[in-house]
């Protein structure tokens, strides 16, 4: 697996392009035929190599998009956890304020205007919980979108898309989180507006804390009391 990767590195096996034949590369790498097979399909599992029925086996196109787009699956398998849905959200702490700012230097007009396209969205499905959080997604997305890092998007769509559920919950039993929800990303927005980095940083972290706390407040486990 090291040395296909090196190959892949280096620039000798490019995105799309096509391996030699399986003993070819065997030799190649003095390896056993076998050896091969299992790196081969180790490769292929983490979408780094394509395995195409009675043509060969490919380099993928390596974007972020594929070799990451595994990761709202993991994350989606671990939502029935409480502790994982936490870390998660902490992970969104971590992330989501520097990508605002990094967005508040490069957005665009465009971009900009597909934010607030989300934004007035949200304002006008405030009695639609679900269809409001669809557009936060959305609105969120757009802001990640904006900082032009495709890695960065990658990773914080397999995130912050996989907590959806749990924010649809906050909306439904919390009659006050509309509301806020729509203030919260209003200031995120006039942050990317002025084109302020601190600003929008310090905004995204409000927004993602406020939600943090109040699943940390709702969902911790309880302890059963003694009789």
């Amino acid at each position: 697996m090291a040395q296909i990767r090196e190959l892949i590195r280096s620039g000798q096996l490019a995105p799309g392009s096509k391996l030699p034949p399986e003993p070819q590369l065997a030799a190649q790498l003095g390896l056993s035929r076998n050896l091969m097979r299992e790196a081969v399909k180790v490769l292929t599992a983490a979408q780094v190599l394509e395995i195409r029925r009675g043509d060969g086996t490919y380099v993928t196109s390596l974007q972020p998009d594929m070799l990451l787009g595994g990761l709202g699956g993991a994350i989606e398998l671990l939502q029935g956890d409480t502790g994982n849905l936490l870390d998660v959200m902490e992970v969104r702490r971590l992330l989501e304020p520097a990508a605002a700012a990094l967005a508040a230097g490069r957005i665009t007009e465009p971009a900009l205007a597909e934010v607030r396209r989300h934004l007035d969205a949200m304002r006008a499905a405030r009695d639609d919980v679900e269809l409001l959080n669809r557009h936060d997604t959305a609105f969120h997305r757009a802001v990640v979108a904006a900082t032009g890092n495709d890695t960065l998007v990658t990773l914080l769509e397999g995130i912050s898309g996989q907590t959806l559920r749990a924010r649809i919950w906050r909306g439904l039993v919390d009659g006050d989180a509309a509301g806020r929800t729509v203030a919260e990303h209003e200031a995120i927005y006039q942050a990317l507006v002025s084109r302020d980095g601190p600003l929008a940083q310090a905004a995204a972290l409000l927004h993602v804390s406020n939600t943090e706390s109040w699943l940390r407040d709702h969902v911790r486990p309880v302890t059963p009391s003694r009789p």
